[in-house]
């Protein structure tokens, strides 16, 4: 017996094309906002600091950042001592009380101002472009530079006050006294250093930051009690000079270098710093925080 086998047909298969999945749409805003620093307080600080470091640095690398820290308070401190002590005290010895105050308001101001010009030179530079694509705080950049200058302050005060030491100047505060003139000198050059940071951030130019920074120190430092007092002064000139914020400053480190003495004018001083602070840190930040 024959078996036959019956053969079934097998259908072709086709083949299959691999199915690609398809593509999502990217959120430009939710990648800016995956890859933005959201810094902790702790990461702040700690950023803010390397970027004083960095300004230290740069201050070491480049000394002649230093003439109006260095040579400014020796030049100016003998010049108006021995030009000018005559003719307004009677001698040098007894102006230099007036002076050596004056002399630390002025440099102050004139330090603090290199601090938007510097801040200029470097957004000119194109450094703070770099600095934006950096997983750092925002305001890292802008702190730091401003934290680092808290030392040039401090050591145009101390040679300003050393200066007059060697000339004959023999502070009534005592060392107390000293100290805490020196921290206040410190304190409103800092506060004072807001306004020309945000003249920094709102100006085209390192050369017109300069520029407009001279056109208010020399007005706020001459118009004020710093070299001359201010009995001797026009009526309305007084007027001017009873409200400069440098006039408080000034008699406020007078009191404290000849007397050691808080008195009202201390307190003044510091209110009027803390105002200058509280109006144009704000306006700082928010003009840098456009540009950053």
């Amino acid at each position: 017996m024959t078996t036959t086998s019956t053969v079934t047909p097998t259908t072709p298969t086709t083949p299959t094309t691999p199915t690609t999945p398809t593509a999502r749409r990217i959120d430009p805003a939710a990648v800016v906002a995956r890859t933005t620093s959201h810094s902790s307080l702790r990461e702040t600080w700690t950023e803010t600091m390397a970027m004083a470091w960095r300004a230290l640095k740069k201050m070491r690398r480049k000394p002649e950042q230093f003439f109006d820290v260095l040579i400014q308070p020796l030049l100016f401190t003998a010049m108006f001592a021995f030009i000018f002590g005559g003719a307004i005290s009677g001698s040098v010895a007894d102006y230099l009380p007036v002076l050596i105050p004056g002399i630390l308001a002025q440099t102050a101001l004139t330090v603090c101002m290199a601090t938007g010009v510097q801040l200029r030179e470097d957004m000119d530079k194109g450094v703070f472009d770099r600095f934006k694509s950096l997983p750092i705080a925002r305001i890292a950049p802008l702190a730091g530079p401003m934290i680092a200058d808290l030392i040039r302050y401090g050591i145009a005060s101390v040679l300003t006050l050393v200066t007059g030491l060697a000339i004959g100047y023999r502070p009534g505060g005592g060392v107390l006294g000293c100290v805490g003139g020196v921290a206040l000198t410190v304190f409103a050059g800092w506060s004072l250093a807001w306004i020309f940071t945000w003249l920094g951030t709102m100006v085209r130019s390192a050369q017109s930051v300069q520029g407009i920074s001279m056109m208010i120190m020399f007005p706020l430092t001459f118009l004020s009690n710093a070299f001359v007092p201010a009995e001797t002064l026009p009526g309305w000139l007084q007027a001017f000079v009873k409200v400069n914020p440098v006039s408080h400053v000034v008699s406020a480190v007078r009191d404290l270098f000849n007397d050691g003495a808080v008195t009202a004018e201390v307190g003044w001083a510091v209110v009027g710093c803390v105002v200058v602070v509280a109006v144009f840190a704000p306006l700082a930040v928010r003009s840098y925080s456009r540009k950053m």
